[in-house]
């Protein structure tokens, strides 16, 4: 599907998300993620789903319904939970501020000596990196590993960051260690493309 249909599908789906559920049209943009089609002729719908929680939209013409549990297999947790809905009826100043605090902790995590003694062994995980070891364990099992081994030997440099991020559990800590290594990874990618072209 061409980029402007799904522009336009975007557009109906913010106008009717803001209409029948009162959600900020930002957070649609931020977070949902067109998947594809599903149906035929006049069933025919297309399915969006959050970046985060992969909760899904399913739009229908202009009508929007939210499903509520993805399969129907035994311990499915159901998504679209109040606290899901209550998100993305956030207000722009509300936005703003998270947007401010991600930052700053992505600030914070970047130049603490936690992420930078641990950076190189951090990104050798992920295979788009110039110092990619094979063999090895996916990045967020690699963090939550180091953070468990660090944990246990009362490293100070893991004290000091989780106290800042005011988390001691080892998966979302690997999550906030990460997401400078991200950034690096998509950053190298974009500069790698860009050489192809040029």
């Amino acid at each position: 599907m061409s980029a402007s249909k799904i522009n336009e599908l975007f557009d109906t789906l913010r106008v009717a998300c803001a209409r029948q559920f009162g959600f900020n049209p930002r957070r649609i943009t931020a977070g949902m993620r067109y998947v594809g089609k599903e149906g035929h002729g006049k069933d025919l719908v297309h399915i969006f789903r959050d970046a985060g929680t992969h909760s899904q939209m399913v739009l229908k013409s202009t009508l929007v319904t939210l499903r509520e549990k993805q399969g129907n297999k035994e311990g499915d947790k159901p998504h679209w939970t109040e606290a899901e809905k209550a998100r993305y009826k956030s207000t722009d100043a509300e936005i703003d501020a998270e947007i401010e605090a991600k930052q700053a902790e992505l600030d914070f995590t970047r130049n603490c000596s936690l992420y930078q003694d641990h950076r190189e062994q951090l990104l050798s995980h992920y295979t788009d990196w110039p110092g990619f070891q094979p063999d090895g364990p996916h990045p967020g099992e690699a963090a939550r590993a180091l953070i468990v081994a660090l944990a246990d030997a009362h490293d100070p440099r893991l004290a000091e960051f989780a106290e800042h991020m005011h988390s001691n559990d080892p998966e979302h800590l690997a999550h906030l260690l990460l997401a400078p290594c991200h950034l690096e990874v998509e950053a190298g990618r974009a500069a790698a493309s860009m050489d192809a072209r040029t």
